[in-house]
């Protein structure tokens, strides 16, 4: 008979958590894409002499980028509140992230 007060046993409660950790496991992944993509838009910026992301642009995706997969590696690795702030620090990074260098 399996008890449900063990430890590292994950129940129904734990669903809105694992939600959340795939939604910003997603967003992690954009980013990491996007960073990409600021990266490849500055080589070949450099290489065809016309103007690409500047160096705080590319510093800022960089470091979102890092930012966010420490977070997720975190949240997946994690249950519960520690789990949740891990997605919230991924999710609030890239609000930022986009804010700041697209929509600002």
């Amino acid at each position: 008979m399996r008890g449900t007060d063990r430890q590292g046993e994950r129940g129904a409660g734990d669903r809105p958590v694992t939600l959340v950790r795939g939604i910003s496991g997603i967003v992690a992944g954009g980013v990491v894409v996007l960073v990409c993509v600021v990266i490849g838009a500055a080589v070949m910026g450099a290489r065809r002499d016309f103007p690409g992301p500047g160096a705080a642009s590319l510093t800022w995706h960089v470091l979102a980028a890092l930012v966010v997969v420490a977070a997720q590696i975190m949240a997946d690795r994690r249950h519960g509140f520690a789990a949740l702030s891990g997605s919230a620090i991924v999710l609030v990074t890239t609000g930022v992230l986009l804010w700041t260098q697209w929509w600002g």
